[in-house]
């Protein structure tokens, strides 16, 4: 009897751990994301992302270069062991020197898709630049991750962050949500509060994820302004951003690759 039901006891635990196995998620506004990256700078971000499931990409350049910049990432990801895919979206619906694409890359094992994800039309008048979104299948779960780089701090930024709270709101749903990106404004103030209030925490808190121009002392780290957003039916397990920087003697060259830091959340599914 004992031996039963311990094995009852042992199935349960793991069926238990496996329902809510670990995701992780990099969200990297990557400045000027296209034919100006070297090979080896892209070599160099792929040994940046290459540990995480699901990578979400900001800034990506809306002409030719940016599709190339996208596929050469995904190609030496293909080349560091797992198998990845990728989508880039439509370019904006923007001025000329506003409209940007968005780039979702992700391991394939665990991770399936069913479409090509869509930019937010709901949003195009709202917005400078419509949030991207991908629906994502993980061992049969739904998630949806949107993708998102608002506009500049002094263009009023906080607007938009209102309406897509204003979207999501309207668009509430029982599976779990994940709203990435570079929102120009640090997740303590107020304007994240209505977020906040329907259940979305922020994976890092008061964290600067902008690099200075130079250094000041050994502080080359500016604005906390980068995040990942996630509903009620999301554990957060780690967020950090990560620095690839690490010392002010590399802080020029890790200019190359990007004025921003990547945020890292570690998650389970609900």
């Amino acid at each position: 009897m004992f031996k039963k039901t311990l094995f009852l006891f042992l199935v349960l635990l793991h069926f238990n751990v496996s329902s809510q196995e670990a995701i992780s998620i990099i969200s990297w506004n990557i400045r000027d994301f296209g034919r100006t990256k070297s090979n080896e700078e892209l070599d160099e971000m792929a040994e940046i992302v290459r540990d995480a499931d699901i990578v979400a990409i900001q800034e990506v350049v809306a002409g030719y270069g940016g599709a190339q910049a996208v596929a050469k990432l995904a190609d030496n990801l293909n080349r560091k062991g797992s198998k990845w895919d990728y989508v880039i979206s439509n370019p904006t619906n923007s001025t000329k020197y506003v409209t940007e694409r968005y780039a979702f890359i992700w391991k394939t094992k665990n991770i399936k898709i069913k479409n090509r994800g869509l930019l937010i039309a709901d949003l195009d008048s709202l917005v400078d630049r419509e949030p991207f979104y991908l629906d994502f299948y993980i061992k049969g779960k739904k998630l949806t991750i949107l993708n998102f780089h608002s506009r500049p701090h002094d263009k009023n930024p906080e607007s938009e962050i209102l309406a897509i709270t204003d979207y999501l709101k309207i668009n509430s749903s029982q599976h779990p949500i994940i709203l990435a990106g570079d929102f120009n404004v640090n997740e303590k103030e107020l304007v994240f509060n209505g977020l906040k209030t329907i259940g979305y925490k922020a994976s890092i808190n008061n964290q600067s994820t902008t690099l200075k121009q130079s250094c000041d002392g050994n502080d080359y780290l500016n604005y906390p302004i980068d995040n990942i957003f996630y509903s009620k039916n999301v554990s957060k397990i780690e967020g950090r951003a990560i620095d690839f920087v690490k010392v002010c003697e590399n802080l020029d060259e890790a200019r190359k690759l990007s004025d921003h830091l990547p945020v890292y959340l570690n998650f389970s599914l609900k």
